[in-house]
């Protein structure tokens, strides 16, 4: 008998559900950086967008099909004809490319946002499926909202998309209403009923509102399922969704419950969890699972005790296995250009010409502060450079003062389109002054939602992350901000979300 363990598709949705986070819409460049370093993870498919979705977002699509060539690229669309050609054109030049069509089945949604007969939903459903299958071989389907859709109308409509040529059926947990162990039993139930079930692959898509789309994921597993649809550090709408980090080290670790696994290189987990927060603003927080900074740590006395004499005492994995210890090079002050650009290529990051001479510059005026630069200062220098490549405003000069006792003021000059504007402001403290400098210049009328500090690193001459989130007309976007300055920082991350917000938005809700 074979000992031989099936397959477990890893689904990576960063690029795509991922980026209905609040404030985190990424650019063209900012996408490719990260389907890349998805690439070297070896995910399996990489949902790369939602190309109808707008020009920018096709866009983004097609670069990534062009680029990735080891996973499989995947296009969102709805069950509609101009979504579907969208798609197909975005995924043309892909090595391996897949159409993604979905339809909502729950009764909640049928009748409450698409206004359509069970019957509408199935005929729209397999002629989606129908069209996909001219643009590409490899079609998926899912049943939006399929954790509050009756079981029987479920049914029919896989079967019958199964026979219109979907390969791959997706269970969406869309709102994180269901509990593992229904979860579960709902994909045996539909694997068993469905006539025509082995000829598609089942997945799932699972959402965290009760903190459970990991658990119902993995249950969904062990009833069969074997793709995962996932997110780098679980990003995702509103609670985000399934944690890849988590799913696949779940599996990998109780390799004797599952017998599945995944093609996952485990070791660059943790270096593209720090890109993903770096680039969209979002960050780990310390105690979260395989990739928080106090995954491996370990305070009590016992414990330490118990791991220096055997690791295994309380520790289910080693650190080193998902990359806490394979990015830890470091570079100094002496450090040269080759140098630099040996340890980006690296990390996967790749510069030519002026952009390249542009972070040695940043890198050199970095290293006269800080005595060691790792792998994360890095990230942060060339996200630093590409936000600027596009700007509107630029902070030229920044002075805040602040003395126990009185109220913090900040002098600040900002480019506007190159012009030099300044302006004074006194705050609450040495960041509210920044900010109300800056509001005096630019007059953006925007509300603060969130700020947020992060150390990139360890030490008192670590990179403060900053982190700003700005709304204004009902849109919501983040700027980010490093610095071992703290206040320097914040000032960058406020312009930076200032920026963003100038961008034309040209995205809709691909549910919508």
């Amino acid at each position: 008998m074979s000992n031989a363990k099936e397959s477990l598709i890893i689904f990576d949705t960063t690029l795509r559900d991922g980026e209905q986070s609040p404030g985190a819409a990424m650019t063209r460049d900012e996408k490719l950086r990260i389907a890349k370093a998805l690439e070297r993870l070896r995910v399996d498919v990489i949902e790369a967008g939602f190309p109808a979705a707008s020009n920018g977002d096709f866009a983004a699509v097609q670069a990534i099909a062009a680029a990735v060539k080891d996973s499989r690229i995947c296009a969102l669309a709805r069950a509609r004809d101009e979504d579907i050609r969208r798609a197909g054109e975005a995924i043309a030049g892909a090595a391996a490319g897949r159409i993604h069509t979905f339809i909502a089945t729950s009764p909640v949604h049928m009748q409450a946002k698409l206004r359509m007969s069970p019957d509408e939903v199935l005929e729209r459903a397999v002629a989606a499926v129908r069209l996909a299958r001219q643009y590409c071989d490899d079609v998926e389907f899912s049943p939006e909202d399929a954790g509050r859709s009756h079981e029987d109308f479920l049914c029919r409509v896989i079967e019958a998309v199964i026979d219109a040529g979907a390969r791959t059926i997706n269970i969406p947990d869309t709102v994180g209403y269901n509990l593992p162990d229904r979860f579960g039993q709902l994909i045996a139930d539909l694997r068993a009923r469905v006539p025509n079930a082995d000829q598609a692959i089942f997945s799932v898509h699972c959402h965290n509102d009760l903190g459970l789309a990991v658990a119902n994921s993995l249950s969904a597993v062990l009833h069969g399922a074997r793709q995962v649809e996932c997110t780098i550090n679980g990003l995702g709408e509103r609670a985000g969704n399934a944690a890849l980090e988590e799913i696949v080290m779940a599996v990998r670790t109780r390799a004797d419950v599952f017998p599945c696994d995944t093609r996952i290189d485990a070791t660059q987990i943790v270096p593209t969890s720090k890109l993903v927060s770096t680039i969209t603003g979002f960050p780990v927080q310390p105690n979260k699972a395989i990739v928080g900074a106090n995954a491996f740590a370990h305070e009590s006395g016992i414990h330490q005790d118990g791991v220096l004499k055997h690791r295994e005492t309380y520790e289910i994995m080693r650190a080193e296995d998902v990359g806490w210890a394979a990015n830890r090079m470091t570079l100094g002050k002496l450090s040269g250009r080759a140098a630099m650009r040996a340890r980006l290529d690296a990390i996967g990051i790749h510069l030519e010409g002026e952009a390249l001479n542009t972070v040695f510059v940043r890198f050199k005026d970095l290293a006269d502060r800080k005595a060691e630069i790792f792998d994360e200062d890095l990230q942060a220098l060339v996200n630093e450079d590409m936000q600027e490549q596009s700007e509107h405003y630029r902070l030229g000069y920044l002075r805040v003062c602040s003395e126990m006792g009185t109220r913090p003021e900040a002098t600040v000059e900002v480019l506007v389109e190159g012009v030099a504007r300044t302006a004074k402001a006194v705050g609450g403290g040495p960041v509210d002054a920044a900010f109300r400098a800056i509001e005096a210049v630019v007059e953006s009328q925007a509300q603060l939602l969130l700020y947020s500090v992060n150390a990139i690193t360890t030490g008192t001459d670590a990179q403060g992350e900053v982190t700003v989130r700005l709304q204004r007309d009902g849109r919501s976007v983040n700027g980010q901000g490093a610095d071992t300055d703290i206040v320097l920082a914040s000032a960058k991350a406020y312009l930076s979300a200032l920026n963003r917000l100038q961008q034309p938005q040209g995205r809709r809700h691909p549910q919508i």
